[in-house]
């Protein structure tokens, strides 16, 4: 017994600085199971209530943690039970240092990219508005997410942006949306006339739902106009211009009908002449 306590201690010069037992290697081992086992629990605590394909992607990126963190556990073990790694921390410190900087982007993306996966913030499908640009995402990817415009242009957004800007997901809530056209009115104008004008022009527009019904809003007396918005619902906001545009063409008929017209904005200038003075 005490020959197999002195082998177990027995110290092994791996290189110049490097000095390892047959204990310490035993203590990592059982380090690197109690890590195996943690993570294991972390990742399917994690991954319960994702849908299978986010559940892949997330084992993807959580097998290149799980590396990252064996690397750690190993240094730190062996760091504290003594064994002097000065050497392997001096000849890899700079170039940790080195890549640490390169691959911070991409870091900072993996990492947004498993937090879009696991709170569910963004799904496949959804309409969002990230930085004053609005896409349909059709694919979220570890490091980038890709969505499409409504002019079939595809959008690549690297996930990092989601931590940097505020993300408006328009179809979180559900696939109807609120959309509304603005309009100005010349003063002197039937504000209830033009309230049944509005309402008409999109209650006329199949895209338009009837549930709820379209609402007409005074929203202001302008510098040349009376202002108003009319309100409504369809089921495609990511092509509300199309039925926007058809309400705007009906407005524009009913007024032209019923005599409404919509001002623009006109200045009076004075011209004052500077009075002749006797010399001339």
């Amino acid at each position: 017994m005490k020959e197999f306590l002195n082998f177990l201690n027995e110290e092994y010069h791996i290189g110049k600085q490097v000095v390892v037992s047959p204990m310490d290697l035993i203590i990592l081992v059982v380090v690197l199971i109690i890590a195996t086992t943690v993570l294991r629990f972390i990742r399917n605590l994690a991954t319960r209530n994702l849908p299978y394909d986010d559940k892949r992607k997330f084992k993807a990126v959580f097998g290149y943690v799980r590396w990252l963190v064996y690397v750690v556990i190993f240094l730190l073990t062996f760091h504290s039970l003594g064994v002097n790694l000065t050497g392997i921390f001096a000849a890899s410190a700079a170039l940790l240092i080195g890549i640490g900087l390169a691959l911070q982007t991409l870091f900072q993306d993996i990492i947004s990219g498993v937090f879009i996966l696991t709170d569910q913030s963004v799904h496949v499908g959804d309409i969002i508005e990230l930085d004053g640009k609005v896409g349909r995402v059709e694919e979220i990817k570890l490091r980038t997410t890709r969505a499409t415009t409504a002019d079939n242009k595809v959008l690549i957004i690297p996930n990092h942006l989601y931590l940097e800007n505020s993300l408006y997901n328009w179809t979180q809530n559900g696939t109807t949306t609120r959309e509304n056209v603005k309009v100005g009115v010349a003063y002197g104008s039937d504000v209830q006339l033009v309230k049944q004008l509005l309402l008409q022009a999109a209650k006329s527009q199949p895209e338009v739902l009837e549930k709820p019904e379209p609402a007409v809003l005074f929203t202001d007396f302008g510098e040349s106009s009376l202002n108003f918005t009319v309100a409504f619902t369809i089921n495609d906001s990511f092509n509300a211009r199309f039925p926007q545009s058809a309400i705007r063409f009906e407005i524009d008929r009913l007024f032209r009908e019923n005599n409404i017209s919509i001002p623009f904005p006109q200045r009076d200038v004075h011209i004052i002449e500077k009075p002749k003075s006797k010399s001339e």
